[in-house]
C-alpha cells in the first residue's frame, strides 16, 4: 500500500482538529473519548512501549477512576496481539497503539490492534506521529500527528477524529475546532503544517528510496553493533543500536558536533535508562550503551558517513581507556 499525508481517509470519515502538537492531540484524544465513553467502559489499554504522551496520560487516568492496563511488548518491540486480546473487552473505552515507535522504529500492527478494539465496542487511538508522510495509516477512531516530524512548523499537531466519535473537550471557551479545542489557532502555523503535508507527499517515493539508502551505510558502519528492535517492521530512518561496554551518555559529550540521543528527546536529562529499552528487556547497562539515530530528507550521505565516523573513533576511544 503506498503511503499518504491524507491518514488514509477522506473529508466525508471525520475531522480534523489543530491542536498545539500531538502531545495536545493523544490528550485530547485519551482523556476526551475516556470522559465521554458509558460508565460501564472504564478501562485504557495501550503498550509499554508507547511515547509518554501516552503513557503517561493512560496512568492518570488510571489514577482516576480508570482501569489502566500497560501491555507488554516482545523483544523485537512487537505487540502480541494474544495480550492485546486478552486486555481488551466490553469494558475497554479506548486503546492506544504507536504506528512507528519514536525511539527504536519499530512498526507496530496497528490494522490489528484497531480491529481487537474495534472489535470489543471500544475506541482505536494511532499516534501516527513517525509514520505519518512516510508509510500507510491504517484506519482508525482517532489519528494524532504533528507538523514539525515532516519538517514542517513546531507548535502545531493535529488530532484526526472519526465522524460518529464523541469527545469530551480538554479546554473550554469559545468553542472553536466544532466546540472540541477552545482558543485561537495560528493561521501561519496551519498553512506551514499544510504546506509541509503537501510537499511529504509530493516526495513520499523519493524520501524513502533515500532513507533507505541511508540505512544501508549506517548498518555497514555499525556492523558490530546490535540493533535494538525488529530489523523487519520498522522505519529506516531510525536506528537504535548498542555496543557492549559503551558509556552512551559519555559518547554523546565527546561528539559535540553530531546530533544523536540515548533516548528519546522528551526523557532527556532525566538519568533513566530508556522505558522502551525496559521494555525490550534490556538491562539498565545494555540501555546505557544503546544510542539513537535518525536521519531523512534533508540528510546527505556524507554527513551521515562523517558522523558514524565520529561516533565510532570517539567509541575506539573508549575502548582503549577502558
Amino acid at each position: 500500500m503506498r503511503p499518504s499525508t491524507s491518514l488514509g481517509t477522506s473529508e466525508t470519515d471525520g475531522k480534523v482538529i489543530f491542536t498545539s502538537g500531538a502531545t495536545e492531540a493523544t490528550n485530547l484524544a485519551l482523556k476526551g473519548a475516556a470522559w465521554a465513553a458509558p460508565a460501564n467502559r472504564r478501562k485504557v489499554v495501550t503498550l509499554a512501549t508507547e511515547h509518554a504522551c501516552v503513557l503517561d496520560t493512560v496512568q492518570w487516568l488510571g489514577r482516576n477512576g480508570f482501569d489502566a492496563v500497560i501491555v507488554p511488548v516482545g523483544a523485537d518491540g512487537l505487540a502480541d496481539l494474544q495480550r492485546i486480546a486478552d486486555a481488551v473487552d466490553d469494558r475497554t473505552a479506548i486503546v492506544a497503539a504507536m504506528l512507528v515507535n519514536n525511539e527504536i522504529g519499530v512498526i507496530q500492527p496497528v490494522a490489528e490492534i484497531g480491529r481487537l478494539a474495534q472489535e470489543a465496542g471500544a475506541l482505536f487511538l494511532c499516534d501516527a506521529v513517525q509514520g505519518f508522510g512516510r508509510i500507510s495509516i491504517p484506519g482508525a477512531d482517532l489519528i494524532a500527528v504533528s507538523a514539525h516530524k515532516i519538517h514542517g512548523p513546531k507548535g502545531i499537531g493535529a488530532l484526526w477524529v472519526r465522524k460518529d466519535v464523541t469527545l469530551e473537550p480538554l479546554m473550554h471557551g469559545g468553542a472553536q475546532e466544532a466546540g472540541i479545542r477552545s482558543g485561537t489557532l495560528s493561521p501561519a502555523l496551519c498553512a506551514g503544517f499544510g504546506a509541509a503535508a503537501a510537499l511529504a507527499d509530493q516526495r513520499l517515493e523519493a524520501d524513502r528510496a533515500h532513507v533507505l539508502e541511508l540505512w544501508d551505510i549506517a548498518r555497514a558502519k555499525l556492523q558490530d553493533w546490535d540493533v535494538n528492535g525488529s530489523t523487519e517492521h520498522r522505519y529506516y530512518g531510525n536506528l537504535n543500536a548498542r555496543l557492549p561496554g559503551l558509556d552512551a551518555a559519555r559518547l554523546i559529550a565527546d561528539v559535540r558536533g553530531v546530533a544523536f540521543s540515548a533516548g528519546s528527546a522528551c526523557a532527556s536529562g532525566s538519568g533513566r535508562p530508556s522505558h522502551v529499552l525496559k521494555a525490550i528487556g534490556l538491562s539498565d547497562a545494555e540501555a546505557r550503551s544503546s544510542i539513537r539515530l535518525g536521519f531523512g530528507r534533508y540528510t546527505t550521505q556524507a554527513e551521515l558517513t562523517e558522523a558514524l565516523d565520529l561516533i565510532l573513533a570517539a567509541a575506539d576511544r573508549q575502548k582503549v581507556l577502558a
